[in-house]
């Protein structure tokens, strides 16, 4: 659902995928190939929110600001199931992990993983290709480049997303009995564990 607030209305560019049960508020910029989960709410009605090209904000998410602050996801920044991000900025090829927090005036640095339930207080300022953890969040390692490749190919099955569920997504009712010859699907993606061997 999209909403004008203050005479702003939000903008999506016609290649991103914006749920319908998600909520986008005033002064919102949606770039290309960017996808928004259900139940996510980008609030743009205290400052402008920028979702550069390529992002994917997932199910569940909040981005809002305190009062006069706008803020960026910059191109390809992954935000993970049930994150916040309230009044911080997101460096390009950013991972944030599902339930993770990145509080004001913080930004985090390009190539950056944020582990998942994290919470980055306000003010902090993390380095390119950094590993972070923990409450409070703690730079543990850097971002080797195996494992940035691995976070880019993840969000690029993001980025194509938006096309598939333009082809393919349509409100059904459900079947009482899986079908005999139901299609198993792809195997698209290992996680970091099964890459590694582990």
């Amino acid at each position: 659902m999209f909403y004008e607030f203050q005479g702003f209305k939000p903008v999506v560019k016609e290649s991103a995928f914006v749920h319908q049960s998600a909520v986008i508020i005033g002064n919102v910029i949606i770039g290309e190939k960017v996808y928004i989960g259900p139940g996510a709410v980008i609030r743009g009605d205290w400052g402008q929110i920028i979702i550069e090209d390529g992002c994917n904000v997932q199910e569940n998410c909040v981005v809002h600001m305190f009062p006069g602050v706008s803020i960026r996801l910059e191109e390809g920044a992954h935000v993970g199931h049930g994150a916040i991000i309230h009044g911080a900025n997101l460096g390009r090829n950013v991972l944030i992990g599902m339930n993770a927090v990145v509080m004001d005036r913080s930004t985090v640095g390009a190539g950056s993983i944020v582990g998942a339930l994290s919470f980055i207080k306000a003010d902090t300022q993390i380095p390119e290709r950094s590993l972070v953890v923990g409450n409070p969040a703690r730079i543990i390692k850097e971002v080797s480049d195996s494992m940035l490749d691995w976070k880019t190919k993840g969000t690029e099955l993001y980025q194509e997303l938006p096309g598939e569920l333009y082809s393919s997504l349509k409100e059904c009712q459900p079947l009482a009995e899986e079908e005999a010859d139901r299609p198993k699907q792809e195997k698209l993606f290992q996680t970091w564990n099964e890459q590694q061997g582990g």
